[in-house]
C-alpha cells in the first residue's frame, strides 16, 4: 500500500506493508484523506531522520471486517478520525469506534473531514454553549470554519474573526453572516449580538503566542464566561483580567472522550452513553449528519485534490492557501 510521510522536513510517498487487522477493527479502502494544516504543516517542519507518517482524517469502503464486528459491513463507506489508526495512506486498519458510517447522500470528499469535523464538535461541547447562547470564534482557518458553522446550525449566534479578509470573507459566502477580519468590527457586532454583555464563550482556533489573544478575549467574553484554547495556542495570559471576569480558560482536547485512551481506541471498548454522552465517535456521527442534513458544507473550502504521488506539492499549496481544504485521492 501507499501512505505519506515526513522526514527531515520533506514530504513524500512511500510504500509499506498493509496494515494488521485486529479483533474489533475494519480495514477501508482509503478513497480520500483530508489534511489537517496546522497539525501537520507543524509535524512536516518537526521532523527528523525518522519518518513520520501524517494525517488523521479520512474516508472510504470497508473491505474487510475483523472478529467480532457486527456494525459495518464490507462494501460500505465510513469516514474514519484518529491517528495511528488512521492517516494518508490507500488502506487503513481503523477501530470500529473511530469511524462513522456515510449515507449515500453525503460526498466523500466531505466526510474526509470528519477528525476537524469531530474537533470543532467538542470544542463547542467544552464551551458548554446552549441554544441561543452566543460565541467568537478566533482563527478562520479549516477548524475554525467548521466551528463557526457547526455553532450557527446549532441556533447560537456567533462572530467569525481572522485577520485574514479573505478567510473572512469565505465564512460569510457559507452562510455566516457575522465574519470580520478588524478587531473594531468584531467588537461593534459583539456589541449587536449581546446587547453590550460579551460573548458567552471565545474558542480559540488561532495558534501561537496566546498573550494577546487570551488578554482580549477577556474582552470579549461575558462575566463568568469561558475562553475555549482549540489551536495551538500558549496558555500566557493575564491573571488580574481574568479576575475581574472570573472567567474560565479551558483546553479543548481533540474530538472529545475516548482519545488517546488505548482500551477505548484500540481495544474498541465504547463509553456507555449513560455516563459518556459524547464521545469522539458519536461526536464523528454528528458530523456526518449535519451534512446529511445540509446544515454545513466543506464543499466551498476545498480547493484541490492532489494523488499521493504529489505530496509535496500538495503541503507547498495548503501552506501557502490562506481558505483551500486539500485533499489526497487514491485510485
Amino acid at each position: 500500500m501507499t501512505r505519506i510521510v515526513a522526514r527531515s522536513g520533506a514530504v513524500y510517498a512511500e510504500e509499506a506493508p498493509e496494515p494488521e487487522l485486529l479483533p474489533g477493527h475494519v480495514l477501508v479502502r482509503t478513497e480520500y484523506s483530508a489534511i489537517s494544516p496546522g497539525t501537520e504543516l507543524d509535524m512536516i517542519r518537526r521532523s527528523g531522520e525518522r519518518p513520520v507518517v501524517l494525517g488523521y482524517n479520512a474516508v472510504g469502503i470497508v473491505e474487510r471486517a475483523g472478529d467480532g464486528v457486527t456494525e459495518l459491513k464490507p462494501g460500505q463507506r465510513v469516514a474514519c478520525y484518529g491517528a495511528p489508526y488512521v492517516h494518508h495512506a490507500s488502506r487503513i486498519a481503523v477501530p470500529v469506534n473511530l469511524t462513522a458510517p456515510v449515507p449515500d447522500g453525503v460526498a466523500p470528499e466531505e466526510a474526509a473531514f470528519a477528525g476537524l469535523g469531530a474537533i470543532a464538535i467538542h470544542a463547542l461541547r467544552v464551551a458548554d454553549l446552549r441554544f441561543g447562547e452566543s460565541a467568537v470564534v478566533v482563527g478562520l482557518g479549516l477548524l475554525g470554519h467548521l466551528t463557526c458553522q457547526i455553532a450557527a446550525a446549532a441556533a447560537c449566534p456567533v462572530v467569525g474573526y481572522d485577520l485574514n479578509a479573505e478567510r473572512a470573507a469565505k465564512l460569510s459566502a457559507c452562510g455566516v453572516p457575522l465574519a470580520v477580519s478588524t478587531r473594531a468590527d468584531l467588537e461593534a457586532a459583539l456589541a449587536d449580538i449581546t446587547g453590550g454583555d460579551g460573548a458567552d464563550a471565545v474558542l480559540l482556533c488561532a495558534g501561537g503566542d496566546g498573550q494577546e489573544l487570551i488578554d482580549a478575549s477577556f474582552g470579549w467574553v461575558r462575566d463568568r464566561g469561558k475562553i475555549v484554547l482549540v489551536g495551538n495556542v500558549t496558555a500566557n495570559f493575564s491573571r488580574g483580567l481574568m479576575f475581574q471576569k472570573e472567567a474560565q480558560v479551558l483546553v479543548s482536547r481533540a474530538g472529545g472522550p475516548g482519545r488517546y485512551d488505548a482500551r477505548y481506541e484500540r481495544d474498541n471498548l465504547d463509553y456507555p452513553v449513560g455516563y459518556v454522552r459524547w464521545t469522539e465517535g458519536r461526536n464523528m456521527r454528528e458530523y456526518i449528519r449535519l451534512l446529511a442534513e445540509g446544515r454545513i458544507s466543506v464543499k466551498p473550502l476545498i480547493g484541490a485534490v492532489y494523488p499521493a504521488a504529489r505530496a509535496q506539492e500538495a503541503y507547498g499549496a495548503c501552506a501557502g492557501s490562506a481558505t483551500a481544504g486539500t485533499l489526497f485521492r487514491y485510485d
